[in-house]
C-alpha cells in the first residue's frame, strides 16, 4: 500500500533524487487573463480523441487533444505521429511568455482536454527520444482544478508528490526526473467542469 502523497502548494525548486526538479506557480496567469484564454481555446482549437497503442491494442484516450508546433516538428507517442502545422494566435502568445519566463526556447505544445473528472492521464513519463536527455517541460493549467502527482519510475518504492493545479498555474519539470519519476493527473468524479492542459515541448525533428 502506498503512502499518502506530500502534498506541495507553489514551490520553488522541489528536488526529487538523484537530479529531478519541480516547480509550481499558482497565478503565473492573472485569473481574468487565465479565464479569457481558456475560453478562447476551448471553442477555436481542433479538439479529438485520438486513439493510442496501448498494451497491444488501439484505444481511444481518455481527454480531447490537439498539437501545435513549428513547421517541420515531430512528436510521437503511443502510436501517435504529430507534426506542427504553426501557432494560433493566443498559443504563440502564451509560448514567448513561458519562453521569457524559462529561458528555454519551446517549439511545440501538446493541449489536452479533460472535459469532466472522468477524463485523465494515467501513470507515464516524458522520456520520448525526441524531447533529448533531459526536457524541460512547461505545463499551464486552465479551468477546473486539478490534482497532478508523481512517484518513483519502475517500481521503485520511495516518496510521492502531489500538487492540485489551479487555473492560470505553471508548473515545470526539469533535470533527470522523466528518468526517474512518473507522473499522472488521476479521475476526480467530483469535478464537472473542463480543464485545458498546455504542456510546452522542445522537440528535435
Amino acid at each position: 500500500m502506498p503512502t499518502a502523497p506530500k502534498k506541495h502548494a507553489s514551490t520553488d525548486f522541489l528536488r526529487l533524487p538523484p537530479g529531478g526538479v519541480v516547480s509550481c506557480t499558482e497565478g503565473w496567469l492573472p485569473a481574468e487573463q487565465a479565464a479569457a484564454i481558456y475560453k478562447e481555446l476551448l471553442e477555436s482549437l481542433d479538439w479529438r480523441q485520438l486513439p493510442v497503442y496501448l498494451f497491444g491494442r488501439w484505444i481511444p484516450q481518455p481527454r480531447l487533444t490537439d498539437f501545435h508546433g513549428d513547421p517541420g516538428t515531430r512528436y510521437r507517442y503511443a502510436g501517435l505521429d504529430l507534426h506542427g502545422r504553426g501557432w494560433p494566435a493566443a498559443l504563440d502568445v502564451l509560448r514567448e511568455s513561458v519562453v521569457l519566463h524559462t529561458g528555454e526556447r519551446f517549439n511545440t505544445v501538446l493541449c489536452n482536454l479533460y472535459r469532466d473528472g472522468n477524463d485523465y492521464m494515467g501513470w507515464h513519463a516524458d522520456d520520448e527520444r525526441e524531447l533529448g536527455r533531459d526536457p524541460i517541460i512547461a505545463s499551464i493549467s486552465l479551468g477546473a482544478s486539478r490534482r497532478f502527482l508523481l512517484r518513483p519510475a519502475r517500481g521503485r518504492r520511495g516518496e510521492r508528490h502531489e500538487f492540485v493545479l489551479a487555473s492560470g498555474s505553471l508548473l515545470l519539470m526539469a533535470g533527470d526526473l522523466q528518468h526517474h519519476w512518473q507522473h499522472q493527473l488521476p479521475k476526480a468524479l467530483r469535478v464537472d467542469q473542463p480543464r485545458i492542459n498546455l504542456t510546452f515541448r522542445r522537440v528535435s525533428g
